[in-house]
């Protein structure tokens, strides 16, 4: 695979609680230098980066990393965002109420957030290391049933990031409107590429760039 294929398909990354403007900063002109997919960054670097970067495509996050918050405050959250002028959202599941057997609400809660980013993409991040196999199914059907752009395997906060097998498994339930990201412990860019080619969409990673430039 050509390396400016496998670039078009990162989500750049930098989430780190430390991160800086200089970091920041400098992953936003590589990711300009190298045309990535995005930027994946804080909420809070959004609406500096659009006025720096205006051409550049940012992604950021909501409800990240535990997903928890309500849905109120994720709607909120997800609309200071668009507001600051980012381009995609990532947003965490709720988890407790996977655990709860309450898929009707985790669903629900995809399709307000749908409702709010109209225009925008929407991954929906349902970090797989705390699920079984059968939660990931369903939750395969909750976001494709919610009209999301993208499912996300994990934040790379977790206890684990993304699998091949978690990929082949959204491979054969996802509805075919619905892309996969890869995300957590990708760090090479031969591992992009295993990932890209069994079905990834995008690939989320801080370090793929480095590897491949």
């Amino acid at each position: 695979m050509e390396k400016n294929e496998i670039l078009s398909r990162i989500d750049h990354t930098l989430l780190k609680p430390f991160a800086t403007w200089e970091m920041i900063e400098k992953l936003c002109k590589e990711a300009v230098e190298h045309k990535t997919a995005s930027v994946c960054v804080p909420p809070c670097y959004v609406k500096r980066i659009r006025e720096n970067f205006p051409d550049l495509t940012i992604c950021t996050v909501v409800g990240f990393p535990l997903g928890y918050e309500t849905t109120a405050a994720k709607i909120k959250d997800s609309q200071q965002c668009i507001e600051d002028g980012v381009d995609e959202i990532d947003m965490v599941i709720n988890i407790c109420e996977v655990k709860n057997g309450n898929f009707d609400f985790v669903e629900d809660e995809i399709r307000q957030l749908r409702a709010v980013t109209k225009g925008k993409i929407l991954k929906v991040i349902i970090e797989t290391c705390y699920l079984t196999d059968d939660e990931k199914r369903k939750l395969c059907k909750c976001v494709t049933a919610a009209g999301a752009d993208y499912i996300k395997t994990s934040t790379g906060f977790g206890t684990a990031g993304a699998t091949l097998d978690d990929v082949k498994l959204f491979t054969e339930e996802i509805g075919e409107n619905v892309k996969i990201k890869a995300a957590g412990g990708i760090k090479t860019a031969a591992q992009a590429e295993e990932y890209i080619k069994l079905g990834c969409d995008r690939v989320g990673a801080s370090s793929v760039v480095g590897d491949l430039c």
